[in-house]
């Protein structure tokens, strides 16, 4: 970290399986944020809250019903024992909100995180009650855990921090970051590979010309693949764009 540098991102991650922390996260960009010490992970061990001689953390859900629920007693007591004034409470539900870009820079203003995995059939509801949690969800789909839901919220949200990405801020062109529309696309070296070349424009050296091509293709591909993200103006941007030529040299 470099001299009067203070962006730094702390998470308690509170699971039965700890030894799964860092994981992925301990390798490349993520790994190198927490070796520079920008970021501290921390995997809370649910099952040391446990009061019973078997440390259990799930039991048989009330009302019957197939699979295990985990019981509030020993969660509750672990998301109590990390707790700090601005720590954010995540619980990873598909029942949760859907986790965005924008909720990642939400999240790493905050500081400090502390993300629950639950397990099984997922946990007593009076849990978000009691710690205030939020339920988030990273997609339509389960899992069998929280946990690869917590790993891709962390590197969505350490990547973020500054002086993790060799560029500065080279989110900012990013799909979901270049104003919620996808990113444009990229090409590198050859010019030509299997009768695919990459667009004249982007060989041309003018900087305005390419920044226009840069943005009528993010349009495009959004409109193409995610139209549910553009706006009104970005509609009508699209419609005077489309006789620009602001496309000149192909597209993707």
């Amino acid at each position: 970290m470099s001299p009067g540098e203070t962006a730094r991102l702390q998470a308690h991650v509170l699971t039965i399986f700890p030894h799964m922390f860092p994981g992925p996260l301990g390798d490349s960009v993520t790994g190198r944020a927490m070796a520079s010490g920008l970021v501290d992970i921390h995997a809370v061990d649910i099952r040391e809250f446990a009061t019973d001689r078997h440390r259990s953390t799930d039991d048989y859900p009330y009302g019957g019903g197939p699979g295990m629920v985990m019981r509030p007693e020993p969660l509750v007591a672990a998301v109590e024992s990390v707790l700090q004034p601005a720590s954010r409470v995540i619980v990873f539900s598909p029942a949760g909100r859907r986790f965005t870009q924008a909720m990642a820079h939400d999240l790493l203003a905050s500081g400090h995180l502390v993300l629950v995995c639950g397990r099984y059939e997922g946990i007593d509801d009076r849990v978000l009650a009691l710690t205030r949690a939020e339920e988030v969800s990273i997609g339509d789909f389960v899992l069998t855990g929280g946990e690869l839901a917590a790993m891709v919220v962390l590197d969505a949200v350490i990547r973020l921090l500054p002086g993790v990405l060799s560029t500065s801020e080279a989110w900012r062109d990013e799909s979901h970051s270049f104003e919620g529309l996808l990113e444009y696309p990229q090409y590198t070296r050859p010019v030509e590979f299997r009768g695919q070349r990459v667009p004249d424009v982007l060989l041309s050296g003018h900087h305005a010309q390419v920044a226009a091509w840069r943005r009528q293709q993010a349009l495009l591909r959004t409109r193409e693949r995610r139209p549910d993200l553009l706006t009104p103006d970005h509609l009508a941007e699209l419609d005077r764009s489309s006789d620009s030529g602001a496309s000149a040299g192909g597209a993707c």
